[in-house]
């Protein structure tokens, strides 16, 4: 969330970003913080003076018991039991200002970084950056769900049949694809020195504060409420969490972790071709990166980020462009963002695949994620980043419709080695 430093001292700045990204009532939503921050200062003061007044009053009792002034020492005693009992309604003004504060600020998104176009909605990104080749398909080409029928890859009726729309049976060598894909990824991420994890696929309340996906995205996410834990909308959530209520030292920033894990998502969307197949699901297999480091650091921490996910899209043989997404379009907790779309040749649409964020000290707020500076040993707050390295499914529907040929689909050469064949097709046991 954001901090109370620095909505009073950038009070104007603050509610310009809140204003670029479309946040309704901005201007409100700070005065209101300001108010409660106000009143908190002021019983905390009178609260202060309060406990100087009883130490004070407290003296002058004992004086007066040690000269037998025993009348006029409960006189003073009546002053001071009046004291402790407003001292006790103050505390009860500070603790309602302080939480009514923090829940208005949980409810406020971040403000996006200067760089971050104006813009309503995905009509204002802007692309930043194209690569990779197109391929000219032939009129009758298939889109990736009429692929996955015909070769007997995904059965999407049978994961109608087991749990409901958007949880998808991966048959043969698409299970292998699948395995092939996470291994690649990690692979990669390791090379460009990455540590992997392997966190919990549930998490608690606090991890969803923590990360910022509660109180924003409750509908958004399946909620176990015997135990009161949430399946995980991504690894970013647990990953991140490692790091809440811990103080780093400078020296081992920036922390890179990646991680595979299945993401469970409630969103339902709508019919059609946007959501058939393999566009949208409950259910799906990412690998992720996350970053904790310096301010200083941390947007070359995004720079690098994003050249290793365009550095995957290249190896996968897919185009792709970038897009550096407007204010009204991005996410609740980012300070920027850049999303990574591939073209899916046979519904002749851009599929977003990757999203890379900075959020700055946004969630490390939430956090508590701090570092210690090494030159002045101050403790400050740390900037998360973090960004899919990749989503399957809609990779997996790119590479199926830009591979296609009569036989089967073409594997990228990249996954070969970890896959153990060269065409996605229906025969599973010639091996």
């Amino acid at each position: 969330m954001l901090t109370l430093k620095q909505i009073s001292e950038e009070t104007e700045h603050v509610i310009k970003g809140l204003e670029k990204k479309h946040f309704e009532g901005a201007r409100e939503s700070i005065e209101k913080v300001l108010e409660y921050d106000k009143i908190r200062r002021e019983a905390q003061q009178q609260a202060d003076a309060n406990k100087q007044r009883q130490n004070q009053l407290s003296k002058q009792v004992g004086e007066l018991m040690r000269s037998g002034k025993k009348d006029e020492a409960d006189k003073i005693k009546t002053q001071v039991a009046d004291l402790k009992a407003d001292s006790k309604a103050l505390q009860e003004v500070m603790e309602k200002s302080q939480k009514d504060m923090t829940d208005l600020l949980l409810s406020i998104p971040n403000i996006p970084n200067d760089d971050v176009p104006e813009g309503k909605d995905f009509h204002d990104n802007v692309v930043v950056k194209n690569g990779g080749k197109i391929p000219d398909l032939p009129a009758d080409a298939l889109c990736h769900w009429d692929i996955c029928k015909k070769f007997n890859l995904v059965d999407f009726d049978l994961g109608v049949k087991i749990s409901g729309a958007g949880f998808p049976v991966y048959i043969g060598k698409m299970a292998r694809f699948q395995r092939a894909l996470e291994a690649f990824f990690l692979q990669e991420a390791r090379k460009d020195g990455y540590l992997e994890v392997q966190p919990p696929y549930v998490v608690n309340e606090d991890s969803g504060y923590g990360t910022g996906q509660l109180p924003d995205k409750e509908n958004q996410m399946y909620h176990c409420n015997l135990d009161d834990l949430y399946l995980i909308p991504t690894a970013e959530v647990p990953v991140t969490n490692i790091f809440r209520d811990v103080i780093l030292e400078e020296k081992k920033l920036p922390v890179k972790l990646c991680a595979y894990s299945a993401c469970f998502r409630r969103e339902a969307g709508s019919y059609g071709k946007d959501v058939r197949g393999l566009n949208r699901l409950h259910q799906f297999d990412k690998v992720e990166l996350v970053r904790i480091d310096t301010p200083e650091h941390s947007y070359t921490s995004l720079k690098e980020m994003l050249d290793h996910v365009e550095g995957l899209c290249q190896k996968l043989e897919l185009p792709y462009h970038i897009l550096r997404l407007c204010g009204g379009d991005m996410s609740f907790t980012s300070s920027i963002c850049y999303d990574f779309e591939v073209w899916s040749a046979a519904q002749k649409r851009w599929l977003e695949v990757s999203s890379v964020s900075n959020f700055e000290t946004y969630q490390a707020n939430r956090l508590r994620c701090r570092y210690r500076r090494q030159s002045d040993k101050k403790i400050t707050l740390c900037h998360t980043l973090n960004g899919s390295a990749l989503a399957l499914p809609r990779i997996v529907a790119a590479i199926l419709e830009n591979n296609q040929t009569p036989e089967g689909v073409r594997v990228p050469k990249a996954l070969v080695p970890y896959c153990g064949f060269e065409m996605l097709d229906d025969k599973n046991f010639d091996d």
